[in-house]
């Protein structure tokens, strides 16, 4: 229990959960960009396999809520129709991350960071890629591989998942619920992972458990304004924290270099 009780006084306290409570809204709002969020704010008042720790509870549980928000059977019924998305990428995924040890990390941030950045910016500017729905299973296939090879080289499937759903035009109740699916399926390895390495232990669990309610709460919120925004407007939001996410990869990329 030392780590959950030794972080910091009040005020950081009250500072960690005020940016998991945005961070939340943020993902309720969008549907992604929360461990991001998380990530960047907490480690700025904690150690980062603090942070890492804090942040794996919650995730798991706001995209198994958001996952579900319309039911298991629409959560079903999302993975039966993007099926050949979700096999494809995450194949390519788990192949594409084997090139991690010989790629430098700069490159790989600065490599999918300028992408990222190119797609939000000409799609707000009425250029971006655009996919139609009714592109056949080759079309799906193609964006899965692309969006595989994004997230397995840069450990950041968000950003190029949410890049292609958006191309392929995907009303924003479904899209929400296939991040939410695809995310909640990532956060269980998650989970897995870190209670191997060790960053999610007795001493860690309690915080990432105190980080719950906040995050919960955020999401709550984020899902109510969500609610009011009309395709458009979610288009919009999400491409501008498509933007930002962009261009944090390429700050980090840079820091590295």
């Amino acid at each position: 229990m030392e780590a959950f009780f030794d972080i910091g006084p009040l005020w950081v306290w009250a500072f960690a959960f005020g940016v998991v409570i945005c961070a939340g809204m943020v993902k309720g709002v969008v549907g992604f960009a929360m461990p991001t969020v998380m990530m960047a704010g907490l480690s700025s008042v904690m150690a980062p396999d603090l942070a890492l720790a804090a942040l794996i509870l919650p995730t798991l549980a706001t995209n198994l809520w958001q996952a579900l928000r319309q039911g298991a059977r629409a959560a079903l019924a999302s993975v039966r129709r993007f099926r050949v998305f979700l096999m494809v990428g995450g194949v390519v995924m788990v192949l594409a991350a084997q090139l991690v040890p010989v790629l430098p990390p700069a490159g790989m941030l600065l490599f999918i960071g300028p992408l990222i950045t190119l797609y939000a910016l000409s799609t707000l500017f009425g250029r971006g890629l655009r996919v139609s729905p009714d592109q056949g299973p080759k079309g799906e296939a193609a964006m899965g591989a692309l969006a595989g090879v994004f997230g397995g080289i840069s450990g950041m499937w968000g950003p190029p998942t949410v890049a292609m759903l958006t191309a392929r035009g995907t009303e924003k109740t479904e899209q929400m619920r296939v991040q939410g699916v695809i995310y909640g399926l990532g956060a269980l390895a998650l989970v897995g992972a870190h209670i191997g390495s060790g960053v999610l232990r007795a001493e860690t669990l309690p915080l990432s458990l105190g980080m719950m309610p906040p995050a919960l709460l955020g999401i709550w919120i984020g899902f109510r304004l969500q609610d009011r925004f009309d395709q458009v407007a979610f288009r919009r939001m999400t491409l501008w924290v498509l933007l930002i996410a962009g261009l944090n990869l390429i700050r980090r990329g840079i820091m590295i270099l």
